[in-house]
């Protein structure tokens, strides 16, 4: 089965042997319809301006032509998808058109969903959650611009993890930015997880050392550190993060288990230039996508990911703690096509 009917089919209610359809009694398979809902209304503005535009080209060709190549390398452009992404998922598009002897526009549709599937994945183990040290301390440190919504994005990641019965410490490692340090603990006492932090406009990888010795001692599970934001001088951050980077290597056995870089999905191209100047100067692991309830052109994903070659691991997708979720390709792509379907 494609992934066009798996994920149409993804979320119907089962039937029992006696016709009657069954309620859903298992937690997990609950938990998964209550994700793909979230992500089917923190998609809403990207597939209502996306789709809404496939299906308008659907019935405007009678046959696939050209022209309709044209219109629909357009609408995937201006979905924020990328300009490269976007010109080999056409050549394959038109490829399979042509061996699969394609003729009508309505036919295509599991094509294209298939396809911007298989270009996400490229044949790769894609590792969308966090790696979890088994037997030692998990330390997930996060960058980005200012503005970006991390602090939030830190404390909606240590809700989810204590709710996960894991001890969770916040570190202030942004020291620069007024107020960071009270906003990360007032999110650290609103939550209930353990805080190190000192005043500002301290050296954020003595903070840093603090922290980790803290946990240590604490016997904490994870601690999620804040780094400053100030990208716009690059040398200053990259040897700051460099710094954080050695206090935790010396600390933690093997450094810092993640490195997750926070973009705003409204930003569009700019955040991609954001991820690749971020992975210029220290080595992200993962992307969260803040905010993509917040913009018609979702797309950025799919972006993100052919330009950097990073994984997205978490989106955004509105302001509920709830609503911060693990990336997960079928989800996300149904969120997309659902009124396709």
């Amino acid at each position: 089965m494609g992934l066009f009917n798996k994920i149409k089919n993804m979320f119907k209610p089962e039937a029992s042997p006696t016709g009657k359809e069954k309620v859903i009694s298992d937690s997990s398979a609950k938990e998964q319809k209550e994700d793909t809902v979230i992500y089917e209304k923190g998609l809403t503005k990207t597939r209502e301006n996306f789709v809404s535009k496939l299906i308008n080209l659907t019935n405007k060709y009678h046959k696939i032509t050209e022209e309709y190549f044209d219109e629909l390398e357009e609408i995937l452009i201006m979905a924020d998808i990328g300009v490269n992404t976007v010109m080999d998922f056409m050549e394959r598009l038109r490829k399979r058109v042509r061996d699969e002897k394609i003729e009508k526009p309505e036919d295509i549709k599991e094509i294209i969903v298939d396809e911007l599937f298989i270009i996400y994945v490229n044949d790769e183990l894609i590792v969308n959650k966090i790696n979890y040290v088994k037997d030692g301390l998990t330390v997930v440190l996060f960058v980005g611009v200012n503005g970006v919504g991390k602090t939030t994005t830190i404390a909606k990641l240590a809700d989810k993890m204590k709710n996960e019965g894991k001890k969770v410490r916040l570190i202030a490692g942004d020291t620069f930015r007024a107020g960071a340090v009270k906003q990360l603990e007032e999110w650290a006492n609103r939550i209930g997880v353990s805080f190190t932090g000192r005043e500002e406009g301290s050296d954020p990888a003595s903070v840093v050392y603090d922290g980790l010795q803290d946990a240590l001692k604490n016997g904490d599970d994870v601690v999620l550190i804040d780094t400053a934001g100030r990208l716009q001088n690059k040398v200053n951050l990259m040897k700051e993060l460099e710094k954080i980077n050695k206090v935790i290597g010396k600390v933690v056995e093997g450094g810092a288990t993640e490195t997750l870089l926070i973009i705003d999905a409204t930003t569009g191209q700019n955040g991609i230039s954001q991820a690749k100047a971020f992975k210029e100067i220290t080595d992200v692991t993962g992307i969260v996508l803040t905010k993509l309830d917040g913009t018609a052109k979702g797309g950025i994903v799919l972006a993100i990911k052919e330009s950097v070659g990073i994984p997205v691991k978490f989106i955004g997708l509105g302001e509920r703690k709830e609503d911060l979720q693990v990336f997960d390709i079928e989800k996300y792509i149904y969120g997309l096509f659902k009124d396709m379907m």
